[in-house]
This record gives structure tokens, C-alpha cells and sequence, in this order.
């Protein structure tokens, strides 16, 4: 009886174990589940974050599951559309596998940034939409300042070893991208007049994506995320 016990124990050990890990945002999520759960908590912390800061707005965003070759992505009908790996297309997979380094690599990449990083970052787009609907247009300029906010909001919340890891694996992408920009342009003038067409390519949206990301988490001048959104409103005003 004992030993049946200690059996039961350790059964229960492991399913807990397995439960925790498909808890843990930065990894990629196996149960759709498990993934809209998590990120519908995060989505309301972030929401409750930003209500301190401005008690007045009303955001009523929520996440869904609805993988699409965009992997994730704020949609018209103010949600945060989430990608499940096992749902992902063979192509997208592809390019994760060869910007990473490997299969095994690219369902890492894609659990830090797509089942991770990027879901304060469409909720700053989601942010913007609110408060400033005019300016919400996709620009390079809109997307910078949403990865500044995803930044600065996952460090409120002490994730710098993730954030760490999402560095440096953007280093490695980006170094094996092309540069797209023709002479004579600079990154932001052509992102912009070509948001929607690059859009639609993995390795040219990446580059602006993943030199954004390097690029914000290098800056050290940034304030934290309640001074930035404060400033930010201020502006708005």
C-alpha cells in the first residue's frame, strides 16, 4: 500500500509538472487550451497596467486562437490572434527552421516570440487603436513603438532572462537575412510606402522585425514602462 501510494505521488508530480510547463509563456504551447488561457491572463494584466495609468479607458481587447500565415496579429475586431505551432503551415515552418538554424531551433524561436514576446506588442497596437485611432495606421513607426511597449512591459514583469533569450536569437536570425531596402531608402521610408507587400514575406518582414527588436532592446535611454506610457498620453494630449 505504501509503494501504491507513493506510485499515485509521483503520478500526480508529473501530471503537475506537465500542466506548469504548458503554463509558461516564451515556450511554444502544445494545448490551444493552455495557450488562450495564459494569454487572456496576461492580456488582462497588461489591460490592468495600463488602467492604473489611465483610469478612464475602457480596454476591452481579448486573445483568440486563430493561426494564420501571420502568425500573430491585432485584428479588426479587437482581438490578439494567436498561432498554435501544430496549426502552422509548412512554408512559415520552414523559414523558422532556416533563420533559427534548425527544426528543433525554429519551434524554440516560435514559442519566445510568437507563443511570447509578441503579445504585449499587438496589445500595444491594440493600446493605440484607443487612444489614438488616427495614428494607428501599419507604419514602420507604429511598429517600433509597439515593440518598444512589449520591451518595456516585459521587464515591469521580470522577464529578462526571456527577453535575454529572445535577443539573442534575434541576432542570429537577423544576421542571416538580406537587407531588402533598396539603395537610397532608408528602413523606415521603405517599410512604409511597402508595409502591406512585405508583409507578406517572412524573410523581409523578419529583417525590419528583428533589427526593431535589437534595436529596442539595446537602447538604454528608455524609461520604464510607466514613465513611457505616461510620456505617451501626455503627448496625446
Amino acid at each position: 500500500m505504501k509503494h501504491f501510494k507513493l506510485l499515485i505521488f509521483s503520478g500526480l508530480l508529473l501530471t503537475s509538472s506537465l500542466i506548469s510547463g504548458q503554463n509558461q509563456w516564451f515556450s511554444t504551447y502544445k494545448d490551444s487550451l493552455a495557450l488562450v488561457k495564459e494569454s487572456n491572463r496576461l492580456t488582462e494584466l497588461f489591460k490592468a497596467n495600463i488602467k492604473k495609468l489611465k483610469p478612464e479607458l475602457n480596454i476591452k481587447t481579448g486573445a483568440i486562437l486563430n493561426t494564420t500565415p501571420y502568425l500573430i496579429f491585432y485584428g479588426e475586431n479587437d482581438t490578439v490572434n494567436l498561432p498554435l505551432w501544430s496549426q502552422v503551415i509548412p512554408p512559415i515552418k520552414g523559414f523558422t527552421a532556416q533563420v533559427a538554424g534548425s527544426e528543433t531551433e525554429g519551434e524554440r524561436m516560435f514559442g519566445l516570440f510568437f507563443n511570447g514576446f509578441y503579445l504585449p506588442h499587438e496589445l500595444g497596437h491594440a493600446l493605440q487603436t484607443y487612444v489614438d485611432p488616427k495614428g494607428a495606421d501599419v507604419s514602420f513607426k507604429n511598429e517600433y513603438l509597439a515593440n518598444e511597449i512589449a520591451m518595456l512591459w516585459w521587464r515591469k514583469q521580470g522577464k529578462e532572462k526571456e527577453l535575454e533569450a529572445c535577443y539573442e536569437l534575434a541576432k542570429t536570425m537577423f544576421s542571416k537575412l538580406p537587407n531588402p531596402v533598396p539603395e537610397g531608402q532608408t528602413v523606415e521610408e521603405y517599410f512604409t510606402k511597402n508595409y502591406e507587400q512585405a508583409a507578406k514575406d517572412p524573410f523581409v518582414y523578419g529583417y525590419m522585425q528583428f533589427a526593431q527588436f535589437i534595436k529596442v532592446y539595446e537602447d538604454q535611454s528608455l524609461p520604464d514602462f510607466d514613465n513611457y506610457l505616461t510620456n505617451y498620453f501626455k503627448k496625446l494630449d
